[in-house]
């Protein structure tokens, strides 16, 4: 890849800010717009600029395949959990109320948890289908026999 001095300053500069960015979508999801997709494509979103400007081959060090694949599986995992969390508590499936002794501080609790599963898997997903494209070559008519 050619060296594009000016765009990976910038992107360097830029990348810490939307992260930044993305963690304050996640977090403040339940008080307001936001939430768990759209902090997970922003995640995503900055990984990919990353991959974009610095290359496939440095953004599979930062971030390997194997990582990213458990991280997806991960996050299912969180919103299942939470919700199979709740049935064992006497609730129904994703009934946040039984969480705490609290109700509200329960709905708390299961929002931010469901909230941040549905990130991380939205956020691996995207990361993936970047890599998968990324390594995707297209081949012409009888190079590949």
């Amino acid at each position: 890849m050619k060296h594009h001095l000016i765009l990976q300053v910038v992107a360097k500069a830029l990348i810490p800010f939307i992260l930044l960015f993305a963690l304050y979508v996640q977090f403040h999801g339940d008080y307001g717009p936001g939430g768990g997709f759209q902090a997970g494509v922003i995640f995503g979103a900055a990984f990919i600029l990353y991959g974009i400007v610095f290359g496939k081959d440095v953004a599979m060090k930062v971030v390997p395949p194997s990582l990213v694949y458990t991280t997806a599986s991960l996050g299912v995992l969180l919103y299942t959990g939470v919700g199979v969390a709740g049935m064992l508590l006497g609730g129904e499936f994703l009934n946040y109320s039984v969480l705490s002794k609290d109700a509200v501080a329960g709905q708390h609790l299961g929002i931010l948890l469901i909230e941040f599963g549905v990130g991380i898997t939205v956020a691996s997903v995207m990361i993936a289908l970047f890599l998968s494209y990324a390594n995707y070559r297209v081949t012409e008519p009888g190079e590949g026999e």
